[in-house]
Order: C-alpha cells, then sequence, then structure tokens
C-alpha cells in the first residue's frame, strides 16, 4: 500500500488529547480520521461520585475556536457552571463534556479500535478491529491512559490469574462502584488523589474498614485551600509558584533537560497529594500506614490477602486496591508494531520526543501521558492540551 499526500493523518484515541488535537487538526483543514471510543478513561474508569482535583478553569479540553470550555458545555447542557477554584467538578460531568465537546468538533469519530500501525510508503498502515485497512500520512497516539496502569511487583504476586475487582488484588481503574466494598476491609496502597479519594468513597459507601498505605518515602498529605495559595508568586492552573507556571507556559523548555533530571521532575512535581477539600472526608474514616516498603502481597487462608510491610505488623484485608498510578511505556502499546517500538528512541520506557511532539520515526507523534517524560508533568492534566494540541497541528502541517 502507497501512501500519498492525499492520505489522511490518523489520531488514535478519543480522550482530551485526542479530541483536542483532531479539533486543531480539522481546523486547519488537514483531512484527519479520529478512532477510538470518547471519553472512555473518564466515563468507565473511574468511580461513581468521584471529583476531579483540577479547578474549573483547568479542565478546558482546548479548542481552535471559543466556545467549547467546560462552562460553554454547562450552559448549553443547562448544568451547574464550574467556574469559580472553589467550586468542585464530578468526574460524570466532565465526562459528558468531553463527548459534546466531541459532538461539536470532532463529529466524524469513528468509534472502533486501532488493532495495529506499521510503515507503508512512507506513511503507514493502520489495521482496524473491523477488518478495513487505512492508509495514513502520519499518525498520532492519543491513547490516554489505556495499557499503562501500574501495580507494583511486590502486590501483583498475590493475583496469579490477573488484577481483578473480584479477586484479591485489582488497580483503581478497574473500579467504577465502590458499593461492593460495603461491609469488607479494605487496603489501598499509594498517597495520591487517586488512592486517597477511592478509600474515601469505600467508606462513605459503608466498608467495614479502608486503610491507605503509603509506600516508601511516600506521605499522606493534602494540598492548600484556593485563599491559602502565596500572592507573591505567578498564577497557574495548579497554584502558584514558579516552577508549575514555568512547566505549564513553557513545556517545550523541559525537553532540553537532563533526562535524570526530566524524570525526576515527572514523579516529583505534581506528584502524590490529595487536594484540599478531601481532608476533611478522609481524617477519621480512613486509617494509615505510612513510610513502609511493601516486602510481599499474598492471598489469604480463607480469602482475600495479606499484605506484609517491612517492620511492620502484616495487614490482613478482603481485598486490596493498588491505587499506584500510571506509567506510559512504549512495550504496553502493542498495536505499534514491533518494528516501529524498536526504532522509537526512548527517555526510559516512554518515547523520546523532539520539537512538534515528533518521535524518532518520521511522522509518528506522541501526546498525552507518553509526553510527560519529554515535555513535563503537565502532559499528565487535561490543561496540558493547551501546550500539546495546538503545536502538534502545526507540526503536522508545516
Amino acid at each position: 500500500m502507497r501512501t500519498t499526500g492525499h492520505a489522511p493523518v490518523v489520531v488514535i484515541g478519543a480522550g482530551p488529547y485526542g479530541l483536542s488535537t483532531a479539533a486543531h487538526l480539522h481546523a486547519r483543514g488537514v483531512h484527519t480520521r479520529v478512532f477510538g471510543e470518547p471519553m472512555v478513561s473518564w466515563r468507565d474508569h473511574m468511580p461513581e461520585g468521584m471529583l476531579l482535583k483540577s479547578t474549573p478553569v483547568a479542565s478546558n479540553i482546548d479548542a481552535p475556536q471559543p466556545g467549547h470550555t467546560l462552562v460553554d458545555y454547562c450552559e448549553s447542557a443547562g448544568e451547574r457552571r464550574y467556574e469559580s477554584d472553589w467550586d468542585l467538578v464530578p468526574v460524570e460531568t466532565f465526562a459528558r463534556y468531553g463527548e459534546w465537546f466531541q459532538r461539536r468538533l470532532v463529529p466524524g469519530l469513528e468509534r472502533v479500535r486501532v488493532a495495529s500501525v506499521e510503515p507503508r510508503g512512507g506513511g503507514f498502515e493502520v489495521k482496524l478491529d473491523s477488518g478495513e485497512l487505512c492508509a495514513a500520512r502520519a499518525v498520532v497516539v492519543a491513547s490516554g491512559l489505556t495499557g499503562f496502569a501500574h501495580v507494583p511487583r511486590a502486590l501483583a504476586a498475590a493475583a496469579p490469574d490477573g488484577l481483578s475487582p473480584t479477586g484479591p488484588v485489582s488497580h483503581s481503574s478497574q473500579h467504577t462502584d465502590m458499593k461492593q466494598f460495603a461491609d469488607r476491609d479494605l487496603v489501598v496502597v499509594g498517597a495520591g488523589q487517586s488512592a486517597l479519594e477511592t478509600a474515601v468513597l469505600a467508606a462513605e459507601a459503608g466498608a467495614a474498614s479502608v486503610r491507605v498505605v503509603a509506600r516508601g518515602r511516600m506521605a499522606v498529605g493534602f494540598g492548600d485551600p484556593p485563599d491559602h495559595q502565596p500572592r507573591l508568586r505567578p498564577e497557574s492552573p495548579f497554584g502558584r509558584a514558579w516552577s508549575l507556571y514555568g512547566l505549564t507556559y513553557y513545556a517545550g523548555t523541559f525537553r532540553h533537560l537532563p533526562a535524570p533530571v526530566r524524570h525526576g521532575l515527572v514523579r516529583r512535581v505534581l506528584g502524590p497529594l490529595g487536594a484540599w477539600w478531601l481532608r476533611e472526608r478522609f481524617t477519621g474514616r480512613v486509617g494509615v500506614t505510612q513510610g513502609r516498603r511493601i516486602v510481599r502481597t499474598r492471598a489469604a487462608r480463607y480469602g482475600g490477602a495479606l499484605l506484609e510491610l517491612a517492620g511492620g505488623v502484616p495487614i490482613e484485608a478482603d481485598h486490596i486496591i493498588a491505587a499506584t498510578g500510571y506509567r506510559p511505556d512504549i512495550s504496553s502499546l502493542g498495536f505499534l508494531g514491533p518494528g516501529i517500538r524498536a526504532a522509537l528512541a526512548r527517555s526510559g520506557p516512554a518515547p523520546l520526543l523532539g520539537p512538534g511532539f515528533r518521535s524518532s520515526v518520521p511522522h509518528l507523534y506522541f501526546t498525552g501521558l507518553p509526553a510527560a517524560a519529554s515535555y513535563g508533568p503537565v502532559m499528565r492534566f487535561v490543561v496540558g492540551t493547551g501546550y500539546a494540541s495546538r503545536r502538534l497541528a502545526e507540526a503536522i502541517t508545516l
């Protein structure tokens, strides 16, 4: 199959980054095909009742024209407006906003899965699970969190048949309804917002006991409310700090830092910390064990799992949820052919990206979480679409 200048650009993924990128490409008149289920991670992989940690202004999907913010959606749908830093956005509202964005700006979305991408004739051959073969002159990988769920080996060892909500161990992305833990003892491993909010939702849903285990040097903590932000530092969507301002608005300079510095900043900046509004709901409802290394996890004799900690008493629970985040790893992207994966320059397990979010494979681009190793921690958040999508679309049209 030979690609030509008339072959489309293919965008893989229909979450915030995929939809934003496609909207910018459409606005530039670029023939684009977009594949995926809209907002699937937000709609199908987060617990009911979860609230966004991001403020409303940091929850806008970037569009090439005005009229497509979260507030615009709320006005159009007749829903409550979320606009103040004190407003807490339900994840269900945000998922509906993304679907509204898609209907307005990416109406040609094709709800099919990409099975494989292989190089062909200066471009790519994209195979869909429908059996169709599609030529593409460029491919944008915007697959979001899919395939990147991270579970430490010490936890996964207790689930030899695989992670499952009905087994001894699961990942937080496998849960949408915390009522299943009513009258059960639950352990949540992690110290970030996902771990702390998951624990609170389970406690509020009637769990018999809930305990958060923060591994190693991690500690359970919460951020400051909007009225406690320092006034003499520049404002960013994440709070007032010079570092947050630079990482948000000058993400392109991040890729020039040495790799160890970049990787360290991605881990630490905007790292594990609960939202200010979660503290009151958490305190008194959820137990905490922190500063302990997990030695191993094994199935308990009468069901459930046993968590063995260094220097501590083992913790037994009916179930353990690993709220241990996501790690972008090229090897997890099975739809990319082995030749492409072998040819990709890497920054750790993630792709190493150049200007315009280009990878080392010509005409292959990455955006969102896989771009964080090159463009910084802002790429882990919706607000990063404001930096990434315009520049990526421009790079493709040059």
